[in-house]
């Protein structure tokens, strides 16, 4: 039986560009940071408060993904805030583009989206 996510993986184009972003920006901790000398590639594992993880990886010439939210595939990451409003407000303040605040139309929750440095559609969903 599945009892949790345990991490979503993701894969940079600029490891130092998103390992700010994700840390610095959207405040995740850091578990464990490596290089891996065969592969030329960092693993960055991050922390999300609730014991899920992000796993960051940078591989040199990885091809670029579609990204837009309709595309097939996995179409975002949803980070639970407090207050969308106020972490939009954050998240603008660090130069962030966000879009508008959207309610949704099944549980009356406030959302919207934003992207990290590569365009990954990133969600904000109200606790």
């Amino acid at each position: 039986m599945l009892k949790a996510i345990h991490h979503a993986a993701i894969i940079c184009s600029n490891y130092a560009k998103s390992k700010h972003f994700y840390c610095e920006i959207l405040g995740l901790q850091v578990i464990a940071e490596n290089y891996r000398e065969a592969r030329r590639s960092y693993k960055l594992d991050l922390a999300l408060p609730e014991g899920g993880q992000i796993e960051l990886f940078s591989f040199e010439g990885a091809p670029a993904r579609p990204s837009l939210p309709e595309a097939q595939g996995l179409r975002h990451l949803a980070f639970v805030v407090d207050s969308v409003a106020a972490y939009k407000d954050y998240l603008i303040t660090q130069g962030v583009k966000v879009e508008e605040i959207r309610i949704d139309e099944y549980t009356g929750k406030a959302f919207t989206f934003f992207q990290d440095p590569d365009g990954l559609p990133l969600e904000l969903y109200q606790a």
